[in-house]
């Protein structure tokens, strides 16, 4: 899997929770005035997963596929 790609499934999981999260104040409410607290709980629990994701220990516990890449250092050749 592309790193990319595993960008991409990572977003798209934070935001499916912060969606979860703030359905009930959507459904609740008519009227787009009347949505933003839910919206705002979305964005504010899709942030919240967004960090708590790029904790190590939590980096740990996600499947192998969602898991980022250890950052490939450039070797510097020696004068």
């Amino acid at each position: 899997m592309t790193d990319a790609t595993r960008r991409t499934a990572r977003t798209a999981v934070q935001t499916l929770f912060g969606l979860v999260a703030a359905l009930p104040l959507l459904v609740s409410t008519s009227g787009l005035p009347a949505t933003l607290p839910g919206l705002g709980l979305a964005l504010a629990v899709a942030t919240a997963v967004t960090r708590l994701m790029a904790l190590p220990a939590v980096e740990n516990l996600l499947p192998a596929w969602l898991r980022t890449p250890a950052p490939v250092t450039p070797e510097v050749p020696a004068e």
